[in-house]
Formats: C-alpha cells, structure tokens, sequence
C-alpha cells in the first residue's frame, strides 16, 4: 500500500513536470538515429519512452505476481492432498489401534474368566478341606465326650503321635 502510494505521488509529480513543462517538451529539436536525420520534439519522446519502461516494468510485474499466484494455488493443492493423506493414516492407525485395544481387551477378559473359574475351584477345594477337617474335629469331640461319660480313656491315632513326640521331645522324669 505503501509502495503504491509513493508510485502514484511519482507520476503524479512527473506529470506536474510535464505539464508545467510542456513548451519545452514540445519544441521540435533536429534528432539523429544515425542513418536518419528527423525533427520532433524531444520531450514528447522522452515521455513516450518513459511510458513505454513504465508499461513494461508494470507488465513483469504482472507476469510475476500470476506466478506467485500460480504457485501459490498449487502450493495449496499440494497442502490440501498431504492433509488429507496425513488425515487417512491417523485414521488407519487409529483404526488399527483400536482393533489391537479390543483383541487385547478379549484376550484379558478370558484370562479373568479363566483365574475367576481357577479361584472358585480352589475355593470350593478349600470349603471341601475345611468341612473335612470340621467333621474330623466334631467326630473327635463327639468320641471325647463320649468316653468321658463311659470314662473310658480316649484312644485316638492323632493324639498318640502327638504325646509321642511331645515325651520325645520333653522327657518326663528325673535327670540323668
């Protein structure tokens, strides 16, 4: 905008000059083009010329501002095709990270399902063992209070073995 500015202030003054001057750029002057000799007026030419490089310069400039925009569009194209590549690969891996998540989430559910079937298995072992060792100790208390009321001495495998190895371990009986 600026620059704009300073070229319409440019032509505005040369025209100023020219129109202030005009007399002078009109008085007829003997030129030589070197294999002719002619009269016109000098100035006159001169701004022809001048005009002449102003529409030529105005033209490349023209010219390099359709390339810049040319190739500013294709720019644009090129950006819109590699987004849109970049969009359909985030879509894929994020398609196949997803279809990995699910095949890990199945494969941990059956891992739960398998320990979850493992554990009540070995808890049902557990109530089983403990129901086992409950009868046992009932069937001894039962056989105790029995023999208290017969008052018969309880004889039982298990307490045998266990006054073993406690006299074993604990002698009774004067030292040695």
């Amino acid at each position: 905008m600026i620059r704009t500015a300073l070229i319409a202030l440019a032509v505005l003054a040369l025209v100023a000059f020219a129109a202030g001057n005009w007399p002078a750029f009109t008085a007829p002057a003997a030129l030589t083009l070197g294999f002719a000799n002619f009269t016109a007026p000098l100035g006159v030419l001169m701004l022809a010329a001048l005009g002449l490089v102003v529409l030529l310069f105005l033209a490349v400039v023209a010219v390099g501002h359709a390339h810049r925009l040319g190739d500013a569009r294709r720019h644009a194209r090129e950006l819109a095709a590699a987004r849109a590549l970049a969009d359909e690969a985030e879509a894929s891996r994020l398609t196949a990270l997803r279809t990995t998540l699910d095949q890990e989430v199945a494969r941990l559910e059956q891992r739960i399902e398998v320990l979850h079937a493992e554990t009540r298995v070995q808890v049902r072992e557990g109530v089983d063992s403990l129901a086992a060792m409950i009868g046992e100790m009932d069937d001894r208390l039962m056989r105790v209070r029995a023999a208290r009321v017969a008052d018969v001495p309880v004889v039982d495998d298990i307490d045998e073995t266990a006054s073993l190895a406690l006299q074993e371990s604990h002698p009774v009986g004067p030292p040695h």
